[in-house]
């Protein structure tokens, strides 16, 4: 005997059905099975709920113009959602409208005057816009509201050391190594302030242990590289260039510091090659080509000169 499924039971197997696609890994199924159960009446609480998982599936399958759409639903049904404005600004940062991410950043935090995540976000996107006073002011109110957040004492030391404040850079990257002592960034920007400092054994400890706890990091390997090149040892520089590009094939600076090198030592064959892999990797390094001094024992090579002539041919296509 068949059995008439009430429009509540009908929108309950939707759901479980939108759930168990999620856990088998086909995320676009789910979101179809969530968009259906839509379809027939709930109340505002669950309605809501499913929109927030909607969002959330669109962001992790990188559509943020639908999270977006989907985000915005939920402020119709209740204004007072700190989280879809949260969510919505994330998304306009990813589509890079930091006025419109900002505007409701600032949303979330009228609402939810505690919305860390808001504060945080607001914090970098001044620090993106150029505005080093209003990202420090909000990243103190992230820390005031969550004491532990080694990020932004990390952030703010970069920003202090940008602007060449060098105690107040230490003491918020200490505090942020005190928090996370293997925090990779935290210790990679404790290298650059020694660096700055002139203290180059420190700065190359600091590298160092940056590399150790994220060895996929490039920026370590390219600044300390820089050191030993400062100093004349151009074969260690190759040595730390050679292990960043094993653990780095896509980092386009790393071949070129490396071709720089080569070219400083007469090795041209090994220069050229990575000089050809950096301009694949990141076709505008051309520009340094072109006005490099290290690569000066280059300059009369017939492969250097196709290369420059090369990538001309493809810039004017």
């Amino acid at each position: 005997m068949r059995r008439h499924l009430s429009n509540i039971d009908r929108r309950k197997n939707y759901i479980i059905l939108a759930e168990n696609s999620y856990l088998n890994g086909d995320k676009k199924g789910a979101v179809k099975f969530y968009i259906k159960s839509l379809r027939f009446k709930g109340d505002k609480k669950e309605n809501i709920q499913i929109l927030y998982n909607i969002a959330i599936i669109y962001d992790e399958l990188d559509f943020p113009l639908r999270a977006l759409k989907a985000y915005k639903k939920i402020t119709e049904l209740d204004n007072n959602q700190a989280g879809a404005y949260y969510g919505m600004a994330t998304m306009y940062e990813r589509l890079k409208d930091l006025d419109k991410a900002l505007e409701n950043n600032f949303k979330a935090t009228e609402i939810d005057p505690f919305y860390d995540r808001a504060y945080f976000y607001i914090a970098n996107i001044y620090d993106e816009k150029g505005d080093s006073e209003k990202a420090i002011y909000y990243y103190k109110k992230v820390i005031n509201l969550k004491p532990d957040d080694y990020i932004a004492y990390n952030n703010m030391g970069s920003i202090y050391e940008e602007r060449n404040e060098l105690k107040k850079a230490l003491y918020m990257l200490r505090k942020s190594l005190e928090i996370n002592p293997k925090y990779f960034r935290a210790l990679f920007n404790m290298g650059v302030i020694y660096k700055k400092l002139g203290d180059n054994k420190k700065a190359l400890e600091y590298y160092d242990k940056s590399i150790e706890e994220n060895p996929k990091y490039s920026d370590s390997y390219l600044n300390k590289s820089a050191i030993y090149i400062e100093e004349g040892q151009l074969e260690k520089a190759i040595e730390v260039l050679t292990e960043g590009i094993e653990n780095n094939p896509y980092a386009k600076y790393l071949y070129y510091n490396r071709a720089c090198c080569y070219a400083r030592l007469n090795e041209k064959d090994l220069a050229i090659r990575d000089l050809r892999k950096s301009l694949v990797l990141y076709p505008q390094i051309i520009e340094m080509i072109r006005v490099d001094e290290d690569l000066d024992t280059l300059r009369n090579d017939a492969r250097f000169k196709s290369l420059l002539n090369q990538q001309d041919i493809n810039i004017h296509k």
